[in-house]
C-alpha cells in the first residue's frame, strides 16, 4: 500500500472558487485547473461547463463540481 502526504482532492473537473467582491459579485470557474470564466449564479456554472463539453446533472455531486469558499447557494460576500 502506498501512502500519500497530500490531502484527498476531489476528482471533479470543475472547480468553483470563492466569491470575488465586485459589483456584481462573481465566482471564478476552472475546468481541469484552468480559468474558464466568471459565474454570477448556478446557471452560469452550468452554461460554462456545457461550453467546455461537460454536462452537469447534479451540482451537489462532489465528483463533478468542487465548491471552494461556499456552496452552490453562496453568491455574495458576507
Amino acid at each position: 500500500m502506498t501512502e500519500s502526504s497530500a490531502p484527498y482532492e476531489s476528482p471533479a473537473r470543475i472547480t468553483v472558487l470563492g466569491v470575488q467582491p465586485a459589483n456584481p459579485p462573481f465566482r471564478i470557474v476552472e475546468v481541469d485547473g484552468e480559468f474558464i470564466g466568471r459565474a454570477m449564479s448556478m446557471t452560469d456554472v452550468l452554461l460554462i461547463a456545457a461550453e467546455a463539453g461537460i454536462v452537469i446533472h447534479d451540482l451537489d455531486d462532489l465528483d463533478v463540481v468542487r465548491w471552494i469558499g461556499g456552496g452552490k447557494f453562496t453568491w455574495t460576500t458576507p
